[in-house]
């Protein structure tokens, strides 16, 4: 039984976007679940569209998935890597969505006549949007969640978010000033040579934030070197905050870092004070051994990421997380080696011939390749031409969605002799259809019309290297999709007479999930994204297997044998543990 009222921490931003909300926010619910509280989180985002399905990653980074199909912001992903929970698509709201909503409800007459206005009918909807999410369970267990972690998206002054701000301001009276903790997350620059940290930026985003009737609680001050203490008295007496209450989120060397830089400066009491939430010594030692050992590993694997959109690794980024975590859990240092795939094709050739010699010169130096998804033609004969190097030199290979595609294309091509072979998507007048058009799909609406979400892949044997990976107690698992072109199932028996196998297939047989390559050491593609699921400590089992292919581990493993740890970290050992502790004492966090 709930023993006090849901409490709600807001983490809002100013100065510039990219301050990292979402890792401040997540690390925020990192140290509540420490402290014994049951953790939700909800991000908003001002932007109209109603998701982020149709957006391109160069505008906005990944689009993450959700286990019911939800098409949401990439920090949803990191709430979700953090906290391990899994979110619902009510867990974004957008403008769009509330605006929907909204209007939806004046068409059906819900207003009884009344003349519909942002205030009451827009903040309105969004307050009663934040409470219903927030008291949906997304650990797995029954009961109320107790605190939920609301991230406001953008920078606080501009016209979009206005209307989530006002609606903020009514919420605090709502709920209760005790029951909200306003976190506010800004930029302390140093201009010029002098090296003088500037608390002007600042001042004028809180002030503005006062101006409408917030106060934020606490301040967490991004900055590349730890904060001096006169910059923090200064920052203390011009924003209204207490000094114990400007946190410093200055630069670390890892994201894991970030909860115990917070940890450090006793963010979680001032938070639970604030909430009249009873104070606990909380223990965060996975999470330093996890950011000590990333820090001290020496031994290097280099993975080459064959895509279209390389120029912006938050269009990656679960993709990163996920060969991160594996890396962890292999004890090996992670080198990317970023290949545009459009620099492999032989146009490129003719146009660049330095990026073309380049990217092919990057790709025989990498330890493994990976193929992650995508949309569209562009750079797809670079991710064959990928595929088929690693297929004929051995060299290991995880396919995602597209890249699982690009590989049947080239076999197809290449061991069947299919000349012209495409997927409908890029070609539909190809000869040889290898990927079609999945028939539930929509040729006329582009937002939420893929097959999504959470869907179940049955293992065809047990004798092939993706289940001994995935180490089920069942023939089947569950993971999340999103495409809207499949392997052409009419041409199944072709290909596996030839030595590609469909060892994942879903309920109906007919739908291709996972394929290997027999007669290769590891050349596994699959048509979901196992990065949406993978979690410090628990990585996923492809990009896992991926990582020991590439470091030699990967049969030694497979035969039942745990990975032999090769850090100077080790849980059981106290010295290591005291030797963590005394680094972060030492952090230079005044």
């Amino acid at each position: 039984q709930r023993l006090f009222e849901m409490k709600y921490v807001v983490v809002s931003g100013g100065v510039v976007s990219g301050l990292g909300k979402g890792v401040t926010a997540s690390s925020i619910g990192v140290l509540l679940q420490a402290a014994g509280h049951r953790v939700t989180s909800i991000k908003i985002d001002p932007y109209i569209n109603t998701d982020a399905g149709t957006m391109s990653p160069f505008e906005h980074g990944e689009v993450f998935v959700l286990d019911d199909g939800g098409e949401v912001d990439l920090d949803l992903g990191n709430y979700e890597r953090f906290l391990d929970i899994r979110l619902t698509k009510d867990n974004n709201i957008t403008t769009g969505k509330i605006y929907k909503f909204v209007i939806e409800r004046e068409r059906r007459g819900d207003y009884l006549g009344k003349t519909v206005q942002v205030v009451p009918h827009i903040t309105d909807a969004i307050q009663d949007w934040i409470q219903r999410v927030a008291h949906i369970p997304v650990d797995g267990r029954d009961g109320v969640p107790d605190i939920c972690v609301i991230e406001l998206g953008g920078t606080v002054g501009d016209i979009e978010s206005m209307p989530f701000v006002e609606a903020f301001r009514q919420f605090q009276f709502r709920v209760g000033v005790n029951n909200m903790c306003l976190v506010h997350v800004s930029l302390v620059p140093v201009l010029g040579v002098v090296g003088e940290q500037k608390t002007k930026p600042t001042q004028h985003s809180v002030q503005v934030l006062r101006s409408v009737g917030l106060v934020p609680n606490l301040l967490a001050c991004r900055s590349q070197e730890p904060l001096e203490q006169s910059t923090k008295e200064k920052l203390a007496l011009f924003c209204h905050v207490s000094p114990e209450n400007i946190l410093n989120m200055h630069d670390v060397s890892n994201i894991w870092h970030v909860p115990l830089l917070l940890q450090a400066q006793g963010a979680e009491r001032a938070i639970l004070s604030h909430l009249h939430l009873p104070l606990k010594n909380i223990n965060l030692e996975a999470w330093a051994l996890r950011a000590d050992r990333w820090d001290t590993m020496t031994r290097e694997v280099t993975i080459a990421m064959v895509g279209k959109y390389t120029g912006l690794s938050d269009s990656y980024i679960s993709v990163l997380k996920s060969l991160q975590h594996a890396c962890l859990a292999a004890h090996h240092k992670l080198e990317i080696l970023w290949i545009d795939a459009e620099d492999l094709e032989a146009k490129s050739q003719a146009k660049s011939p330095q990026k073309y010699a380049s990217a092919w010169d990057t790709l025989r130096k990498a330890m493994g390749i990976l193929v992650p998804g995508g949309f569209g033609d562009r750079g797809v004969e670079g991710k064959i031409l990928a595929a088929q190097y690693a297929r004929e030199n051995f060299v290991p290979y995880l396919g995602i969605c597209l890249g699982m595609q690009v590989a049947v294309i080239e076999f197809g091509r290449n061991v069947l002799g299919m000349e012209g072979a495409q997927s409908m998507e890029f070609d539909p007048a190809t000869p040889h259809p290898v990927v079609v058009f999945m028939p539930e799909g929509s040729t006329t609406h582009m937002g939420g019309t893929m097959r999504l979400g959470s869907r179940t892949t049955i293992f065809q044997t047990t004798n092939c290297i993706a289940a001994k990976l995935y180490q089920s107690d069942t023939s089947f698992i569950d993971e999340r999709h999103r495409h809207r072109y499949e392997v052409n199932p009419e041409l199944i028996h072709l290909f596996e007479e030839k030595g590609m196998a469909f060892v994942g297939k879903d309920e109906t047989g007919r739908r291709m999930e996972i394929i290997e390559i027999t007669s290769h050491p590891f050349f596994v593609a699959v048509q979901f994204h196992p990065e949406f699921k993978s979690r410090p400590g628990k990585p996923s089992p492809c990009f896992l297997g991926l990582i020991l292919a590439a470091t030699k581990q990967l049969d030694l493993y497979l035969q039942g044998n745990a990975i032999p740890p090769k850090s100077p970290i080790k849980k059981t050992d106290p010295e290591s543990v005291k030797m963590v502790k005394d680094k972060l004492s030492n952090m230079n966090v005044k």
